[in-house]
């Protein structure tokens, strides 16, 4: 059975970073997109960040652009996604997803999803 297993989630206050880190059991991401997902309470899951099999192409929501850095190290089977600036804003539980379809900001599009870490950043 496939496993993504998100790490390096936490507290943190505005201005700090977090690094988010996904490992693959049982699959070799370098054959599938990887994204990064967050859902906030109250609001629905939404697209962060998604990086190519090749890593040649990244992609990510405006509200992170310049903050937000996804990569990813095939030899390792691992993705990351490094946050800077964080603000209370990018408070949610944040998912790692695997998947091959076309539309890298659809959740529909990844057919792997971690368990999920919490960040949370206080004011």
């Amino acid at each position: 059975q496939v496993e993504l297993v998100e790490s390096g989630g936490g507290l943190v206050q505005a201005g700090g970073s977090l690094r988010l880190a996904c490992a693959a059991s049982r699959r070799a991401l370098n054959r599938y997109l990887m994204g990064w997902f967050r859902q906030a309470p109250g609001k629905e899951r939404e697209f962060v960040a998604a990086i190519t099999n090749s890593g040649s192409n990244v992609y990510y929501t405006d509200s992170v652009k310049g903050r937000f850095t996804i990569s990813r190290d095939n030899a390792k089977n691992t993705v990351a996604l490094q946050m800077n600036s964080l603000k209370p804003e990018d408070t949610a539980v944040y998912y790692c997803a695997s998947g091959s379809q076309p539309l890298v900001r659809a959740s529909t599009s990844y057919d792997i999803w971690g368990q999920g870490t919490q960040v949370t950043v206080s004011s």
